[in-house]
């Protein structure tokens, strides 16, 4: 995982808890920011909204190398499986929130493993829709070296809906990941539910969204979201 690729747009955060220190000193933790940050960009992005619960503590010890324990996009349905579980998320949790995918962008590093040198046989994973695999290696050829060269997670990146779902079933998903969703008899039904309806989907994100955000064991509203207190 790259973490300067993945918190580049951190300084929203920073901004937010600048503004409530100077009105509230010491009351919002950062973990709460993030969280309710979270909910708005989803809903600015045309999808639902809901109520937040706030509380969380921040934590006191800050390692890089702890985000090695997120699920990665290389992942399949039983790594995904257990790292759910760890934190106490079902399968079907994980359905909903893969439907995360939806929104954003990846750089060519974390869906590399399908394109290129997949097997020993064959260069291209053939789970792959033929043409949508074409595209990706165009944009990402085996040895890029475009900084910024990647793929929308859907067809509709800036647009919070079921499209992710739909794509996955056509063979056009991203991640390792996102496909190993259909090699599972609990979640591929959940992938179709979601995919012949957006208001499943909305409703099981956002149960999955709460589930997921009240995940916490920390002691300190930090002062400075970049630094323990």
């Amino acid at each position: 995982m790259d973490l300067h690729i993945s918190l580049h747009a951190f300084y929203v955060i920073d901004n937010v808890k600048k503004a409530l220190e100077d009105m509230c000193p010491g009351t919002v933790s950062c973990a709460d920011i993030v969280a309710l940050a979270a909910r708005d960009a989803v809903h600015l992005s045309g999808g639902p909204t809901w109520d937040v619960p706030k509380g969380r503590k921040d934590g006191r010890v800050l390692i890089a190398s702890e985000t090695r324990q997120l699920p990665a996009p290389t992942f399949n349905i039983s790594q995904l499986q257990q790292s759910f579980a760890q934190r106490g998320l079902s399968m079907e949790d994980l359905v909903a929130l893969s439907g995360g995918h939806t929104l954003g962008f990846s750089h060519c590093s974390s869906f590399q493993n399908r394109i290129h040198n997949f097997a020993t046989t064959q260069d291209i994973d053939p789970s792959m829709h033929q043409a949508f695999a074409a595209s990706l290696r165009s944009v990402c050829p085996m040895h890029n070296r475009v900084k910024n060269a990647g793929a929308n997670l859907d067809s509709t990146p800036t647009t919070f809906d079921n499209r992710y779902y739909k794509l996955l079933l056509e063979g056009k998903s991203i991640f390792s990941s996102d496909q190993a969703l259909l090699t599972h008899p609990t979640t591929k039904p959940l992938v179709t539910k979601f995919a012949n309806s957006q208001q499943e989907f909305e409703k099981a994100f956002v149960e999955s969204m709460i589930k997921m955000s009240s995940i916490t064991s920390g002691q300190e509203v930090r002062l400075n979201c970049r630094f323990v207190n």
